[in-house]
C-alpha cells in the first residue's frame, strides 16, 4: 500500500490525473476502470484540461465504468452514462464504442453481467482501477454484506447509498434501488487500483479501510490485499489514520506490470 497525502483536494486531483495520464501515454492501449459520484469530478476536469493541453490522448484507451443504476433511463442526467457524457467523455477523444458502462435497462440483467465480465476479459483486464469510497466502506457499489460476488452482478443498495446518493436527485424516492456493479473479484484483478477520498467525513471508513480486519462487513478492507493499491487522501480524509499507515506516504515512484512512471508531483505535495 502507498499513501499520499495532499493539503488540498486541488493537490490530489493533479496529482491523481497525472497518474492517470502517465499510464496513458506509457501505454496509449491502456485499459481504464473509471468511477462516478462527487470524488473524481476535479481528477476529471484535469484531464479534460491536459487533453486540451495536447498533454494526453485517450483515442487508443479503452474504460470500464464501475456501475450503473437499474432502471433509470441512460437520458436522465442522474445516470451514470449520462453522468461521464458530461464530465469526461464528451471533452475527450476517447471512442464511445471503446467507453464502456453496464446496461441497467437490460431486458436480462444477468446475462448483462455476463456481458460485461467478458468485455473486460475479452480487453486483457484493467491497467487502472479508479475508486472512490463510500461512508459504508462500498467499493463500485459492492455493498457490506456475509459475502461478496466476485463479478459483475446484481445488487440492492443499502439505505446509506441511497441517502448519500439523493443529493444528485430530486428526492430520495426517486434513487433507484438496484444497479449492477462490477465485482471486488474483477476489481481486485486490476493491475493497479487508485482509492481516492477526501473530506472530514470520510475520515472514519478511510481508516476502516486501511487499518481495520480485512473483512466483507467493509468492502473497501479488501483492498489491503492488492500488491499495488495508491491511496490519495486530502488532509481531513487523512485526519484518522495512524503515524504507522502514514510512514507509506514516502514513496513517490509508481510500477505496474509492463511499465513504469515517475511521478514526482508527490515530492512535492505530499505532507511530511
Amino acid at each position: 500500500m502507498n499513501i499520499h497525502v495532499f493539503a488540498s483536494g486541488d493537490q490530489l486531483d493533479e496529482a491523481c490525473a497525472d497518474l492517470i495520464g502517465g499510464i496513458i501515454r506509457i501505454k496509449p492501449r491502456a485499459v481504464l476502470g473509471l468511477a462516478t459520484g462527487g470524488t473524481p469530478l476535479g481528477v476529471y476536469r484535469r484531464l479534460i484540461g491536459d487533453y486540451r493541453k495536447g498533454l494526453v490522448s485517450f483515442r487508443h484507451a479503452t474504460s470500464f465504468n464501475l456501475d450503473e443504476y437499474v432502471g433509470l433511463p441512460e437520458s436522465r442526467p442522474e445516470s451514470y452514462h449520462a453522468y461521464m457524457r458530461k464530465n469526461l467523455f464528451d471533452h475527450i477523444d476517447l471512442p464511445l464504442s471503446r467507453a464502456h458502462l453496464p446496461n441497467g435497462n437490460a431486458a436480462d440483467l444477468e446475462a448483462e453481467c455476463r456481458r460485461y465480465d467478458a468485455l473486460v476479459e475479452e480487453a486483457g483486464g484493467i491497467d487502472l482501477q479508479l475508486l472512490g469510497i463510500g461512508h459504508n466502506g462500498h467499493i463500485g457499489f459492492n455493498e457490506p454484506d456475509r459475502e461478496l460476488a466476485a463479478g459483475t452482478h446484481l445488487v440492492h443498495l443499502a439505505d446509506t447509498t441511497r441517502r448519500a446518493n439523493a443529493r444528485f436527485f430530486n428526492s430520495i424516492d426517486e434513487v433507484p434501488k438496484q444497479a449492477i456493479t462490477m465485482g471486488v473479484g474483477t476489481i481486485l484483478k486490476a493491475k493497479m487500483i487508485v482509492l481516492i477520498a477526501k473530506g472530514a467525513d470520510k475520515a472514519d471508513i478511510v481508516r476502516r479501510a486501511l487499518e481495520g480486519p480485512i473483512t466483507t462487513e467493509c468492502p473497501a478492507s479488501l483492498l489491503q490485499t492488492h500488491p499495488r493499491l495508491i491511496v490519495l487522501l486530502d488532509r481531513d480524509a487523512a485526519a484518522r489514520l495512524s503515524p504507522p499507515s502514514l510512514k507509506a506516504m514516502k514513496g513517490v515512484d509508481f510500477q505496474t506490470d509492463g511499465y513504469y512512471t515517475d511521478l514526482k508531483v508527490f515530492s512535492t505535495n505530499k505532507l511530511t
